[in-house]
């Protein structure tokens, strides 16, 4: 082979590494644009409580020290900021109890950070037909 040949050939190399390289950059970039756009959700709706830590609803749950049962659950997001749960549970030795509370909340793409009334804040994500709840290390997952 001449050394003719062998600079022709290492020249298509640099330019086909660096053409690909080209290639690479420009899907990377235009990946991580799309990806830094935050998702636009509308999260309004009404969501039926499904699950509660992994269990199925109805379920027994530890609160603290004490066992309760949570039979249902309905979370209320409203596209005006604010928000409503209502949930069914049964305390030990007691009847079953529904207990409504609101908050507020602001959005940031899908997740949600709700600010309660008398109360402290809990965060939430929004997925197509799911929302799920963090309260105070409970994880709660309600479906429309």
């Amino acid at each position: 082979m001449s050394s003719t040949t062998d600079t022709r050939a290492s020249l298509r190399w640099r330019v086909s590494c660096s053409s690909l390289g080209l290639v690479v950059g420009l899907l990377l970039t235009a990946c991580h644009n799309e990806t830094s756009e935050p998702e636009q959700i509308d999260p309004s709706g009404v969501y039926t409580l499904v699950m509660v830590d992994r269990q199925e609803v109805p379920t027994q749950v530890m609160h603290g020290e004490m066992s309760v049962e949570v039979r249902s659950g309905v979370f209320t997001i409203y596209a005006d900021g604010t928000c409503r749960s209502q949930s069914v549970f049964v305390p030990p030795g007691r009847d079953a109890m529904t207990r409504e509370v609101s908050a507020t909340y602001t959005k940031d793409g899908a997740f949600l950070t709700m600010q309660w009334e008398g109360a402290g804040i809990t965060t939430g994500t929004v997925n197509e037909e799911t929302f799920t709840m963090d309260n105070e290390g409970m994880l709660f997952v309600y479906r429309k």
